[in-house]
């Protein structure tokens, strides 16, 4: 997984690409949301929040 985040941090520093560093970031955080609140009480909110 650090060598995946490795090379997409050196193709976004060799091709000048920085504005992706938000999204990529963004779409991490929604992953481990739902990952996260999976078996939780709180899954049917954040599902009708998609």
């Amino acid at each position: 997984m650090i060598d995946l985040l490795l090379d997409l941090w050196g193709f976004m520093k060799a091709r000048k690409k920085f504005w992706l560093a938000p999204i990529i970031l963004l779409m991490l955080l929604l992953g481990v949301l739902i990952v996260l609140s999976q078996g939780s009480a709180v899954a049917p909110f954040i599902y009708t929040l998609f």
